[in-house]
């Protein structure tokens, strides 16, 4: 079960969950790359004897590509970011683990930071300020807008009853 399903308070639901953008695995598929052109390079533009060399230096790039790609699935995986009918829960780590909540009562402004790259790919940086306090910022988060949508978005009213004929 998911860490922000296990925390939901008695009728409270959640408006939108999101998690980091796959862009976070960018260095490890650059690293791949990399890699790819280490061994090419060592097999197509030398002829001599030295190819184990580059083959060595490219599964050291490789090693180096995995951890990284993995590093950024766990980080993925174990991160949660909702917005819930009454409030912000944020959560990241698995065995230590850090949350953070906030009640939707007490955000004062959602500030969203999008480069171009950002903007084309739909991710960016997210900062919650409350009354107080803020929120660290929320990086690499896929779709701020519609996040900040949901926080800023005026709460449904409760649905009234029928009127009663006389």
């Amino acid at each position: 079960m998911s860490y922000v399903r296990s925390v939901l308070q008695p009728g409270e639901h959640v408006r939108y969950a999101t998690n980091l953008h796959w862009t976070i695995y960018l260095p490890g598929f650059l690293l791949l790359i990399l890699a790819a052109l280490v061994f090419w390079f060592g097999h197509t533009w030398l002829t001599t004897g030295a190819g184990w060399i580059w083959d060595g230096l490219a599964a050291i790039v490789v090693a180096c590509a995995a951890v990284l790609l993995f590093v950024a699935w766990f980080r993925r995986w174990t991160t949660e970011i909702a917005v819930t009918d009454r409030r912000i829960i944020y959560k990241r780590g698995f065995v230590r683990r850090r949350t953070i909540e906030m009640h939707l009562d007490k955000v004062e402004s959602v500030d969203v930071d999008q480069t171009i790259l950002g903007r084309i790919f739909n991710y960016g940086d997210i900062i919650i300020r409350g009354v107080g306090v803020g929120i660290e910022p929320l990086t690499n988060v896929d779709s701020p807008i519609v996040f900040r949508n949901h926080v800023t978005a005026e709460p449904l009213p409760a649905p009234s009853a029928p009127a009663k004929a006389p």
